[in-house]
Order: structure tokens, then sequence, then C-alpha cells
């Protein structure tokens, strides 16, 4: 991480991002929330902003990206590639997350569904995400921050009109990581 991190400025723009997605949710035709229950809807629940969940990670791109089937929610598996692994540190102790993308176009997001001793009980049964666009191509050894504080439920825990991806066990942190968005509201 640089040493030139604002936390004050990380944690106004987080606040920020989360009422925006709280407004989202509340008012948009695309919401996932049912019509009929947003009118009782009183924002997502998150955890306090925490920087020690705010981790650098260092880069392993898999020049030949594996091809990987997803279970989901509701449906058909997924087909995604395995494109990067991220390893990084929490409490002292090392850990792993896959990255993958649906296809290899470099604008893509990294795709990283996991799940950690919250999820069933703080946070969503069957996971969270989280995705990052790095500003340039990655290569093995590069170092990216990683933010669990943006970890987001899918849509899929509000609605079962939409089906998501499962975090596969390689993504399955047997550490806590009390941040981002706790359990659905509904």
């Amino acid at each position: 991480m640089s040493n030139s991190f604002d936390q004050a400025a990380w944690e106004q723009e987080l606040r920020t991002k989360r009422a925006e997605k709280d407004e989202f949710f509340e008012t948009h035709p695309q919401s996932p929330i049912p019509p009929e229950k947003r009118d009782s809807f009183d924002g997502l629940s998150y955890a306090d902003p925490d920087p020690t969940f705010r981790v650098t990670a260092t880069v392993t791109v898999h020049e030949q990206p594996e091809p990987i089937e997803m279970e989901t929610s509701a449906g058909p598996n997924v087909r995604y590639l395995r494109t990067v692994t991220f390893e990084f540190t929490v409490n002292n102790e090392t850990y792993t997350l896959c990255g993958y993308k649906q296809d290899q176009d470099e604008a893509q997001p990294i795709f990283v569904p996991f799940r950690d001793k919250t999820t069933g009980q703080q946070s969503y049964e069957q996971g969270r995400y989280m995705e990052l666009s790095p500003s340039d191509s990655l290569e093995t050894g590069d170092e990216v921050t990683i933010d669990f504080n943006l970890a987001y439920t899918p849509f899929c825990a509000y609605n079962e009109a939409f089906s998501c991806p499962l975090a596969p066990k390689e993504n399955w942190l047997s550490c806590i990581i009390l941040a981002g968005e706790n359990e659905p509201p509904l």
C-alpha cells in the first residue's frame, strides 16, 4: 500500500458509494429488491469501514487461463476463465483468491467471488463478490490493493429471479472478513 493512503477520504468515498447503492436498491426499476418490498427497504447492512481489510496482494497471472464451471444459485453452470491469483495476508496468515473473467477482454473487470468464516452468519449464505478493475494490464509479481470493504452481496440474495455464480471452493477463505456488506436485510 502507498504511504499516501488518506483514510478519511477513503472512508468518505466508501460511505458515498454505499449511499448511492442504497438509493439504487430503493428506487431504481432494475433494483433486485422486489417492488412490493421497496417501501420497507431501509438500506443495506454494512460492516464499519476497516482499513485492515484493505490488503496488498501479489499477482500471479495465468498466461493460459483455465476454464472452470461455476455453479449458480438457480440454473445452469456458467463458464469462467481463471485468469489471475492474488496472494495476500489477513491477521498474519497468507491466503489466495482466484480472479475470473468470462473472456480474455482486458477491459472486463476481474470477478472475485468468495466465501469466508462470516458466510451464512454475518454475510450472505452463498458468499459475496468483489470486482477489480486495475488501471493497467496485470503482470506476475505486480501488487494490487484488494479492498474487502467493497465486498457485496449478489442480487440473487434479494430476488430469486436472479441466478448468481457461486464461489468455487478454491475461493473459500478460512478467515473472518468483517468488511463489506452484511447479511441481506430481507
